[in-house]
Parts: structure tokens; C-alpha cells; sequence
């Protein structure tokens, strides 16, 4: 029998929120434009209707960096900036989409959402079969995620519409060509309407 988790990936208040050291970058802009929020939100609610898990991911570091793993200039950039540190605002997710109190949320210090977290053995616990996912950036932790997904044996299904990169052209590039390598890319409505 099929059971389906939503992964929500990185859909952090520091990367997604005008407010957010990375956010008001620019990128919370294309979040906006994009409308992600509200269309994570109405996935989130059909899978919850439906009574399939939903489970968050954020990525965070203690305030001095000493968890870091990776050593490429993407880190620096955020250390600089001080940005997404444990225990902040920046690490929690917006209103729109925020967890419920039975929903697993897993911080990571990597790309992939598998990394070095418990994850994949929840999903195995909860006897998952399907992934759904939906996240920031599309080019980062949604790939990471399906390339994982896939070689770990689940069907893959990313939602397009609930996913984006500060650079439209990667975006596209990954959902065009690169992901469907990997599992279906589909809009969310279409997944809405064949749960």
C-alpha cells in the first residue's frame, strides 16, 4: 500500500522572509512571486486531511560554527552573515506552513536532508513509500533530497510550484532536466488532486 510523506525543506524564516539575513537578500521576493507559501500551505493541509506524515527540515548551526561540516565558500558567506543559527527566528518555519506539535522536524548542518539525521529511518518507520518535496533552493536540498530519495528506493515526486532558486534559470534548469532523472515533477495541485 502507498503511504506518502511531504519533506518541507529549508522553508525557513531566514531564507524565505523579507526579514531573513538571506531572505532579504532578494530571495524572499521570488519566494512571494512564486506564491510558495500559500501553495506549500494547501499541500500541507491535503496531506493532513488525508492523514499522511509531514515532515520539516531545516538546516542550522550552533552561533560559533563549530558543527559546520562543509569547508566551501557557501558556508563562509553565511557565517558572515551570522546567519541561520540554532535556537533563532531564522530557524523557525513561517506561520503559513509552521509544523504541528505531533509533526517530526530534523535539523541538519548539510545539504542533503539525509545527512547525519534520522530521517530516512522515519520515513521507513512510518512506512513510507512515496516523498514529496518541496523546498529552497531547488538546485540545493530539493536535488540532494530526490538523488537520496531515489537511490534509497523511494518514488520520487517534487512539487515545482513549492519549490524554488534565487536564479529562476536553476530552477528551471533542475526541474526540466535534471529531476525528472531522479522522479516526477509535477505542480501541486496535480498532487493535491491524485491524493
Amino acid at each position: 500500500m502507498d503511504r506518502t510523506a511531504l519533506l518541507v525543506l529549508d522553508v525557513q524564516n531566514e531564507l524565505v522572509d523579507p526579514a531573513g539575513k538571506v531572505g532579504s537578500m532578494g530571495f524572499a521576493k521570488v519566494v512571494e512571486q512564486r506564491g510558495l507559501l500559500a501553495k506549500t500551505a494547501a499541500v500541507i493541509a491535503a496531506m493532513r486531511a488525508k492523514q499522511q506524515p509531514v515532515a520539516y527540515v531545516n538546516v542550522g548551526f550552533r552561533a560559533d560554527y563549530g558543527d559546520a561540516i562543509s569547508r566551501s565558500a557557501r558556508l563562509a558567506h553565511l557565517k558572515e552573515k551570522q546567519a541561520i543559527v540554532i535556537g533563532s527566528w531564522g530557524l523557525e518555519f513561517p506561520e503559513a506552513i509552521r509544523p504541528l506539535a505531533h509533526e517530526i522536524v530534523y535539523t541538519k548542518r548539510a545539504v542533503n536532508p539525509f545527512f547525519n539525521t534520522g530521517l530516512e529511518t522515519w520515513l521507513h518507520r512510518q512506512g513510507v513509500t512515496t516523498l514529496a518535496l518541496c523546498g529552497v533552493y531547488t538546485h540545493m536540498v530539493v536535488d540532494s533530497a530526490a538523488r537520496h530519495g531515489d537511490d534509497a528506493g523511494f518514488i520520487v515526486k517534487v512539487l515545482e510550484d513549492c519549490c524554488a532558486s534565487p536564479d529562476p534559470e536553476l530552477h528551471r534548469i533542475e526541474c526540466e532536466k535534471i529531476l525528472p532523472l531522479f522522479g516526477s515533477v509535477m505542480s501541486s495541485q496535480a498532487f493535491i488532486d491524485a491524493l
